[in-house]
């Protein structure tokens, strides 16, 4: 899973900004058009001083959520924190992360924005283009846009508007608990991003595969001691 758009690197925070403004185009809002059967979940963690950066990928059956396969990358920051241009800094180790699946999964679940972002791709947009591949944004924070609060039951949604159109769902994914962002990554609608999400939930807040790579991200964060950049898997 490889996009030649990935090559491209921004020298400064205006030219990744006009980069994702002339990319935009490109995301797609479509049905899946298949019943998913596995979905991956993709998260970054990061040492300390912001130099390295750990991504992970975790695999999971759909819907039976039985666990499959992670892999993990470690590499150097190729790009400063800035907020709306996370992409820059985490997609290279995702990509790299999902490559290393024995298995091309159906779906990916990204933690971050997919078009719930200030230029309509976020990391998980800029990660389903640049992969051909579904994603949806999963986010514990809003980023832009306003909604009310959904009902405190599981399962409530409430939908995230944004210039006057709606880009994601504010939804509570266990009872009495704080909900997360949804948006449409890439290749998927926003209705399917709900039951997908919902469909991964168990005990917890975040769906599983995306806790499993939260997990695995801050894992190879503490086992790294290592200088130079290496992969792991």
């Amino acid at each position: 899973m490889t996009g030649k758009s990935l090559h491209f690197w921004p020298r400064n925070y205006q030219e990744a900004v006009a980069w994702q403004e002339a990319q935009r185009h490109r995301v797609k809002i479509q049905p899946l058009g298949l019943r998913p059967r596995l979905v991956a979940g993709v998260d970054a963690a990061f040492d300390r001083e912001g130099r390295r950066i750990f991504g992970a990928a975790a695999l999971y059956s759909y819907p039976e959520l039985d666990f499959l396969e992670e892999a993990g990358v470690a590499d150097l920051c190729p790009f400063p924190y800035i907020p709306g241009l996370l992409a820059f800094r985490e997609a290279p180790v995702l990509a790299e992360a999902l490559g290393r699946l024995p298995c091309r999964p159906d779906v990916v679940l990204v933690d971050g924005q997919g078009i719930a972002h200030p230029r309509g791709l976020g990391i998980a947009s800029h990660l389903g283009v640049m992969l051909n591949i579904p994603t949806i944004g999963v986010a514990k924070s809003r980023l832009v846009g306003e909604g009310a609060e959904p009902g405190p039951e599981a399962g409530a949604a409430a939908p995230l508007y944004w210039e006057g159109k709606v880009v994601g769902l504010i939804l509570r994914t266990r009872a009495k608990v704080k909900p997360l962002y949804l948006s449409v990554g890439h290749l998927i609608t926003l209705e399917e991003c709900r039951q997908i999400t919902m469909g991964c939930v168990t005990r917890y807040r975040l769906p599983l595969p995306l806790r499993h790579a939260d997990l695995l991200s801050r894992r190879l964060r503490r086992n790294a001691t290592a200088a130079q950049p290496e992969a792991l898997a």
